[in-house]
């Protein structure tokens, strides 16, 4: 099996040195691809089970990525065998007014998963020291403090029980041209693409850097940053499958003692 190792974000981590290309964790043909990611899933599920049933812990994983990067499809594949009881999503959109008269936290902590939950973040609080940064709405100063408080969000959720896993989808701009491309030619995809997207795309060089920034900041032992090679669909899926089941496999679940009314109970 590939090592995360070479994908988890450190201190002199650089961006531009993952390749969206590589595909390690990708093994045998398609079909064999297919049936792994199943098989995870499965396991996933079965995992799930126990995180709930020992009802102490939680975990979250956020997800954050460019457009088109994979953010939906990942959830849809990697938790195609969970049960929807047990895990939920929430996607981050713009601001609403509401949510820009508190602090930027504030909209996050209130989505935070629940004991026994698995929780997704499709885009996450990273959004504040991404889109801001780039368009320069916030300066260096304000950067800075934004990473502290994060990183201090993120110990305080660690240290209340939840298991915090985070990634970051990384394409290549000429896979985003192709996947922008393909909504632009399928009718039932123009829901899913907005002129926007091309304004955001003559900044890649900006939201490269600001992602470098944000992740190599805030990848800290307790909640620590994967750069996920995404230009493969499939790579995407099995290599965050197959982190998410190492990472409750090494919580090592204690699942409650049987009630002893239920030795010997004959169901009539």
């Amino acid at each position: 099996m590939a090592s995360f190792k070479k994908f988890l974000v450190g201190s002199k981590f650089q961006l531009s040195k993952v390749d969206p290309a590589a595909s390690p964790f990708l093994r045998g043909d398609e079909t064999e691809q297919r049936e792994e990611l199943d098989e995870l899933a499965t396991e996933l599920d079965e995992l799930q089970n126990l995180l709930h049933a020992e009802g102490r812990r939680k975990l979250l994983l956020v997800l954050q990525g460019l457009d088109t990067s994979g953010k939906d499809g990942t959830i849809r594949w990697v938790f195609s065998r969970t049960s929807p009881l047990g895990v939920r999503v929430t996607a981050f959109k713009a601001p609403s007014d509401e949510e820009r008269a508190h602090d930027f936290l504030w909209r996050c902590h209130a989505v935070v998963p629940r004991s026994g939950d698995i929780m997704v973040w499709n885009r996450s609080h990273y959004e504040d020291v991404l889109v801001p940064v780039v368009e320069g709405w916030v300066d260096k100063a304000e950067t800075r403090r934004r990473y502290a408080q994060i990183n201090d969000f993120e110990r305080l959720l660690t240290e209340t029980g939840t298991v915090v896993v985070k990634c970051m989808l990384h394409i290549s701009k000429d896979e985003q041209r192709s996947r922008l491309q393909a909504r632009v030619d399928d009718p039932g995809k123009h829901w899913k693409f907005s002129m926007d997207d091309l304004a955001v795309r003559k900044k890649w060089d900006g939201y490269q850097q600001a992602y470098e920034n944000a992740l190599t900041a805030t990848s800290t032992p307790y909640a620590p940053w994967y750069v996920v090679p995404a230009d493969s669909k499939r790579h995407r899926n099995l290599m965050i499958a197959q982190l998410l089941v190492k990472t409750l496999k090494d919580m090592k679940f204690k699942t409650p003692s049987s009630d002893p009314a239920l030795k010997g109970l004959v169901v009539t």
